[in-house]
């Protein structure tokens, strides 16, 4: 019998999902898979005839955008990890913050590039440098995962031009320029807490994870990689570049639709004594160069761009035959097939959750309350973070609470900023089996699923209350309105 409440059947997901992947430890997929099937059976906004088609249109979603990300992140992981590109790129890290400090490099570097990349393709291209980091030191890699994913996930949720937090700043009609600054003001502290503070503390309380086969690379050949003198390694630039390609080509089509959006509002700059940029004059040009730089800059096309660069580095390190290196090759793909299947079946369980109205039930239940301030920020919070925790999708919860929210501005009796912060730091908490990103750091960073809900799911959670506490306590005494 199919059951019209949501959160019944969202009761009986959870249920389910926990059975089938922890107490009878099916593997990933199928268990995956079985619970959509449960959940599709169980709905009644889903015709059962129909729950077949629509879990592999989720799937199919999913994989429409993570697919060929996730298959060129296996070739760049490949070819980093085997070249010895990642050894030489966190031999400089270590040259500069030293051997105890060198988590605070890939925080830097994590927290920089997710400004202009999604967060995946972001954990696509530093998951190789933590591992080689961990087969270098021997020790701390579930700091090394937590500074990247908390210097990555804060960055996606609070800092324009990311998509997410520059969907909310335009939703809630908040200067960008701003929302940019007050974002990095909480992202930063907010890391600390959650990758630094948060990072040392489970990392001494999980016996050390070991550097498991994932991504075409094993911990052996990883840590005969770490003894290698510099003489034998590619040089600093040659072991960037695959980097250097995914960050500049997304950042080129990020820069372009950023600005061409600020000349179709008539956004202008003053320039002090020069006089005044205007963006309005630039529309044309910007529209001219828009579809050279969507093709440049769209994931598929960048990652393969820096794919192409890590394997034909591995081809000239390692000197192999060419037949060999094919075959590496296609191993590495293979291990990035499993990946992106198990990502995007957690994304046909998110969507069949959606599907089932889970969303629009939450926002229906959860009242924005009585007041315009304080009030107004703490109900965002808690109606992005149930969207979040029931559907999967951090994007998603943020920008459905920011379409919500939205007619709360013109009465708000704080700074709109504080609302499209606090939008943010509720749609990332608590990343669990239903977001395709749980899967994809479990099996890009080669965890089990409890390492993952200790390091990843408790991470996200404290990166959301933390960034709550300090948004409203800072409302609360510079209301800025």
């Amino acid at each position: 019998m199919a059951i019209g409440n949501p959160l019944i059947v969202f009761v009986i997901g959870l249920i389910a999902v926990i059975a089938l992947l922890v107490w009878l430890k099916l593997p990933a997929f199928l268990g995956l898979v079985i619970a959509s099937l449960i959940v599709g059976a169980a709905t009644a906004a889903v015709p059962l005839s129909e729950v077949p088609t629509e879990i592999a249109g989720g799937f199919g979603e999913t994989m429409t955008s993570v697919g060929i990300p996730i298959l060129m992140a296996a070739l760049i992981g490949k070819g980093m990890m085997e070249s010895g590109a990642a050894e030489r790129i966190v031999r400089s890290f270590q040259s500069v913050t030293g051997e105890e400090r060198s988590y605070l490099a890939l925080w830097g570097s994590s927290s920089a590039l997710s400004i202009p990349v999604f967060f995946d393709n972001v954990f696509y291209l530093m998951a190789p440098l933590a591992r080689s980091m961990r087969a270098r030191t021997g020790r701390d890699y579930a700091l090394f995962l937590c500074v990247v994913g908390a210097g990555a996930s804060t960055t996606h949720v609070f800092v324009p031009p990311t998509p997410g937090p520059l969907a909310i700043a335009l939703e809630l009609g908040v200067d960008l320029g701003t929302t940019m600054i007050a974002g990095v003001l909480v992202a930063i502290p907010t890391t600390v807490v959650a990758g630094i503070l948060y990072g040392r503390w489970i990392n001494d309380r999980l016996d050390d994870i070991p550097l498991r086969e994932t991504m075409g690379s094993n911990a052996r050949e990883v840590e005969e990689l770490a003894e290698l003198p510099d003489s034998e390694l590619p040089g600093l630039f040659e072991a960037t570049l695959p980097i250097l390609l995914a960050v500049v080509l997304v950042a080129l089509s990020t820069t372009a639709n950023y600005l061409h959006e600020m000349a179709l509002t008539g956004v202008s700059a003053s320039l002090g004594p020069l006089g005044t940029l205007n963006f309005a004059a630039f529309e044309g040009p910007l529209e001219a160069v828009q579809p050279a730089t969507a093709f440049l800059g769209d994931p598929n096309f960048a990652l393969t761009a820096a794919a192409l660069a890590a394997a034909l580095t591995y081809l000239r390190v390692r000197q192999l035959d060419r037949d060999i290196w094919t075959d590496e090759l296609v191993e590495a793909l293979k291990s990035g097939a499993h990946i992106a299947a198990i990502t995007s079946a957690g994304g046909a369980f998110g969507g069949l959750l959606a599907t089932s109205g889970i969303g629009d039930y939450i926002t229906d239940l959860v009242s924005v309350g009585g007041g315009n301030g304080v009030m107004v920020l703490v109900s965002a919070w808690v109606i992005a973070a149930a969207i979040r925790i029931a559907q999967g999708s951090a994007t998603v919860a943020m920008i459905t609470t920011a379409g919500i929210m939205a007619p709360q501005v013109p009465e708000l009796a704080v700074h709109p900023v504080y609302l499209a912060l606090i939008i943010g730091a509720g749609g990332n908490i608590c990343s669990w089996f239903n977001d395709s990103g749980f899967w994809l750091v479990k099996e890009i960073g080669g965890l089990t699923q409890t390492e993952t809900l200790k390091i990843w799911t408790a991470l996200t959670t404290i990166v959301s209350v933390t960034a709550f506490v300090m948004i409203v306590s800072v409302a609360s005494v510079l209301p800025l309105a």
